[in-house]
């Protein structure tokens, strides 16, 4: 479960990481957020808002109570930063970082939990260390800024972490590959639906997030994440067997009131 008192996490590269040539392990990855926790917190305001914490809070512990044993078992911190991206992303060593710009797309629990689910997904799936073990040496330093600090965005407004991972782009490899987004699209989807949220809702939020690029979202190649539209069918494919999982958590009493 969630610990009530919001603490501020960020995972960045550090120097020791840029030297190895192996591939970084989750303990090097999780000491990374622990020593960039104070620079983070400095450099950007926490939401103080209690409703605001309470309401994340909720959706998040529901999406994490339903994880896999090792991952539920995990000791998350959670981070609301009060700022305007719409952006969330989840880091190695059980790390959530909520912008508060993102409740403008996701603007109902459902939806901010299918943005939990996806962003967490990466966590389960050890998309950052797939993406670390393909660095090579002399860009390690820069891969691993990219694979922590790019860990969850939200495909929304670009950020500062985004502005990095567009630099690593082209001259070294994009955050996560299409691949996993979608494959964090599909494990986070069943994680919301067995959390007892409806996972139809998911469709909204990223027309909502559609919405909020203005029509300026990257060309699908150029970008990190597949497509809203492509998104979308991926999404709804799933429907068949998220919406079996979604009644039988609300059969079982999984029943979220977060709002």
């Amino acid at each position: 479960m969630l610990p009530s008192t919001v603490r501020l996490t960020v995972l960045a590269a550090a120097a020791t990481l840029a030297a190895c040539a192996a591939t970084p392990s989750d303990s090097d990855m999780a000491a990374e957020a622990s020593r960039q926790f104070a620079e983070m917190r400095a450099s950007i305001p926490l939401e103080t808002d209690r409703e605001t914490i309470d309401y994340i809070h909720c959706v998040a512990t529901a999406i994490v109570d339903v994880l896999p044993t090792e991952y539920r078992n995990l000791p998350w911190d959670m981070a609301i930063f009060d700022a305007d991206a719409v952006n969330a992303f989840a880091m190695p060593g059980g790390k959530i970082g909520v912008m508060t710009g993102i409740l403008k797309a996701a603007d109902n629990q459902d939806r901010l939990a299918a943005v939990l689910g996806h962003e967490v997904a990466h966590v389960t799936q050890n998309h950052a260390a797939e993406r670390a073990s393909r660095a090579k040496p002399s860009q390690l330093g820069v891969q691993v800024a990219a694979v922590l600090l790019g860990g969850g965005h939200s495909g929304a407004t670009y950020t500062a972490y985004e502005a990095l991972s567009a630099g690593a782009a082209f001259g070294i490899m994009l955050p996560f590959s299409r691949g996993q987004e979608t494959e964090a699209d599909v494990v986070g989807l069943e994680y919301m639906a067995r959390a007892g949220f409806d996972p139809r809702e998911s469709v909204a939020l990223w027309q909502n997030m559609e919405k909020a690029t203005g029509g300026n979202a990257p060309a699908e190649f150029m970008s990190t994440h597949p497509a809203s539209s492509t998104r979308i069918d991926n999404l709804v494919s799933q429907f068949g067997k998220t919406l079996v999982l979604y009644n039988e958590a609300k059969a079982n009493g999984r029943n979220p009131d977060c709002e």
